[in-house]
């Protein structure tokens, strides 16, 4: 990386839920690792012929990863957060379009369409964006290709709703700020690679209610 550019560390975080049965966190280096300890955990706790729900936000890569890390498993499928959705048209609404005020009633405009799972609509109506209004062309491609690729993934939010179905992973992204971002960002502090994902892994042992059996025992029940 050159000379003075800032350095990340990545790990990733899946939050696993069960009506009525339970919770758990799983921590890891990277997506592939995490995926793996998903399928162990899966097959420890029974798992296996349940309905497999991801929730994403919509990467690309991370989509293809659970894709091909469970190609054995067929009763699974992926959602696209809605609250990454709302967030990303935001944005590049905001990048793409001259001004708050056509950002706002465009953005009034789409929603409704996106919750309903009326993706061809949201395309057609930002394709039918009129020249005077946009600012960037290549950001409302941007938000038109990234429609378009995950619309496999949009459902109807609004019947999900009805039926009291998730359609957000907010309780995933929450697990990333207790596990990870509140010790780890934003402290005026830098971490190596494993000192990261150690601490990252304590934290996630206490929030599963398995500190006290790893200290003693340096095992975990791993169960929801």
């Amino acid at each position: 990386m050159e000379r003075g550019k800032r350095k990340y560390i990545h790990n990733t975080i899946a939050h696993i839920s069960k009506a009525e049965v339970g919770k758990y966190v799983l921590n890891g280096p990277g997506t592939k690792d995490v995926l793996l300890f998903l399928t162990a955990f899966l097959f420890h706790n029974g798992l296996i012929g349940n309905r497999i729900q991801f929730f994403t936000d919509g990467h690309k890569t991370l989509n293809s990863s659970i894709f091909k890390r469970f190609s054995w498993y067929k009763n699974i499928g992926i959602i696209l957060d809605w609250y990454h959705l709302e967030k990303k048209c935001k944005e590049q609404l905001s990048l793409a379009l001259k001004g708050r005020i056509i950002r706002n009633e465009t953005l009034d405009e789409l929603k409704p369409l996106l919750w309903h799972g009326l993706t061809d609509e949201a395309v057609g109506h930002l394709e039918s964006i009129g020249k005077d209004s946009i600012k960037k062309i290549e950001s409302l491609n941007k938000l038109i290709e990234y429609l378009k690729r995950n619309k496999p993934y949009i459902p109807c939010y609004a019947v999900r709703k009805e039926l009291n179905l998730c359609n957000s992973s907010a309780i995933g992204e929450k697990m990333n700020d207790l596990v990870v971002s509140s010790r780890q960002k934003h402290n005026g502090m830098s971490w190596s690679k494993k000192g990261s994902l150690g601490l990252a892994t304590i934290t996630a042992i206490k929030r599963n209610k398995e500190n006290d059996k790893w200290f003693e025992t340096k095992s975990l029940d791993f169960k929801l």
